[in-house]
């Protein structure tokens, strides 16, 4: 006679195994490894002693396993860098976005609850559409203004480029409608909480990213310094911290303590003095962006900010050992960029930990092996980027007269009768400089008459 399929067999203490649907649990586990109903068998007792002992070799080969492939993921990001950064500015600016958009989406799930948003259709659509519209905005502004000169003559992007911040808002507002009609009775607290969340999301990480890509245009050292230097004070916090460390810092990162803190402050200086004397040297580092296809080898050609031009410095009269000394005034700089770095930049990680204690989580995400998410290695980066711009803008660019800036006031503030007047004069002048032939403008004349 055939055995009857789906009966279910009850175990001594009269549950069911976990054939039928019911979780295992650590009990199950440990009947699973001898023979059912027989966990007192000679012999059982001791694989189970052994069991037991092997456990913390476990961990250990876990912990182990874990500093290898964080070891190993460490080089693969420091040459990822280095080769992009290298190839030119072009791949420095995918790696931001890359990050933006990577950085943006760990944040957005942590406060993400999938039952309600799966109830709720359009949850995640409008949290990608905020990001889409950011950052059609940033990089629409960062392109006009880096790159005026050939996106202002070109027909068609000419009525995007005048305006931009206007079809900017309408999508913004769109979006707002869009939320508004999607309200559901039930969820106004969760949807309310998203729309806020969203928008914290995009100012704290998007915008403040943005601000690292512009940094790469101006030149590359104002990218590059500022990352190396949070970096840095990152290792040293970490060696002389389990050095000499011994007073607590902060309760929300209990392991930073306050001897790590100023000593990595002191590093960070010294090595931020030292990497400044070697960049400035370097064209490819100092000169702003003005051919997206030149990398490393090609290099840049440009005339050298004030700041990294060395100046001579002359001492008291009652100074004993020397009169004067020469140094670029961007070694100047770097002091402050190291001490932000060191004293500042630190409180963006303190505040990702609040963060995530307050979610109970340990990384934003597991992006990357064995370092959990991107925004737990770019927690720092983002208020140094923001902070490295502000600063630069403020106490070290030098706003000349550009081409592109020519060609905007010309388009944007001149009638067409006016522009033409102006062709036909510079025309003129270049003509009696002779830049171009007289009959150029003997046709500009002919043409313009018609």
């Amino acid at each position: 006679m055939a055995p009857r399929r789906g009966i279910k067999f009850n175990h001594r203490n009269g549950q069911s195994s976990g054939i039928d649907g019911r979780r295992s649990s650590f009990s199950d586990i440990s009947e699973a490894a001898s023979e059912p109903g027989s966990p007192a068998k000679p012999g059982h007792g001791s694989d189970v002693a052994t069991e037991i002992q092997d456990a913390p070799i476990s961990e250990y080969e876990k912990k182990k396993q874990t500093f290898v492939t964080r070891s190993i993921w460490t080089f693969v990001m420091i040459g990822a860098f280095f080769g992009a950064m290298f190839m030119g500015h072009i791949y420095i600016i995918i790696i931001v976005t890359g990050v933006q958009i990577v950085s943006f989406k760990e944040v957005i799930a942590i406060a993400n609850v999938p039952s309600r948003a799966r109830r709720l259709r359009f949850t995640k659509s409008l949290n990608w559409y905020w990001l889409a519209t950011t950052m059609y905005f940033l990089y629409g502004e960062s392109v006009i203004y880096y790159f005026k000169h050939i996106v202002l003559v070109d027909k068609v992007l000419l009525p995007f480029a005048t305006h931009h911040r206007f079809i900017s808002f309408m999508l913004y507002v769109i979006g707002f409608v869009f939320f508004v009609t999607s309200l559901q009775a039930g969820h106004y607290r969760f949807q309310f909480t998203q729309f806020a969340w969203t928008h914290m999301a995009l100012y704290l990480i998007v915008v403040q990213a943005h601000f690292i890509m512009n940094n790469v245009f101006e030149g590359m050292i104002w990218f590059f310094l500022p990352v190396s230097l949070v970096i840095c004070n990152d290792i040293f916090a970490y060696l002389v911290g389990i050095t000499v460390g011994r007073t607590q810092l902060i309760k929300l990162s209990p392991k930073k303590t306050v001897e790590g803190f100023l000593g990595a402050w002191l590093f960070t200086v010294i090595l931020g003095v030292g990497m400044t004397n070697v960049l400035m040297r370097y064209k490819y580092f100092i000169c702003p962006v003005n051919d997206l296809g030149a990398n490393i080898f090609t290099g840049l050609e440009c005339v050298p900010n004030p700041v990294f031009v060395p100046h001579v410095y002359n001492l008291p009269i009652w100074f004993p050992f020397f009169k004067s000394f020469m140094m670029a005034p961007l070694q100047i700089h770097i002091l402050l960029f190291a001490t932000f770095a060191s004293l500042i930049a630190p409180f963006g990680g303190f505040f990702a930990s609040g963060l995530k204690r307050t979610f109970k989580i340990k990384d934003f995400g597991d992006s990357i092996p064995g370092h959990g998410g991107i925004t737990d290695r770019m927690d720092c980066q983002f208020i140094m980027g923001f902070f490295a711009y502000m600063y630069y803008h403020s106490f070290i660019a030098v706003y000349n007269v550009s081409l592109g800036g020519v060609i905007e006031t010309a388009i944007t503030g001149l009638t067409p009768e006016e522009q033409v007047e102006l062709v036909k004069g510079i025309s003129k002048h270049l003509v009696n400089q002779g830049v171009i032939a007289e009959g150029v403008l003997d046709c500009l004349n002919t043409v313009v008459k018609r």
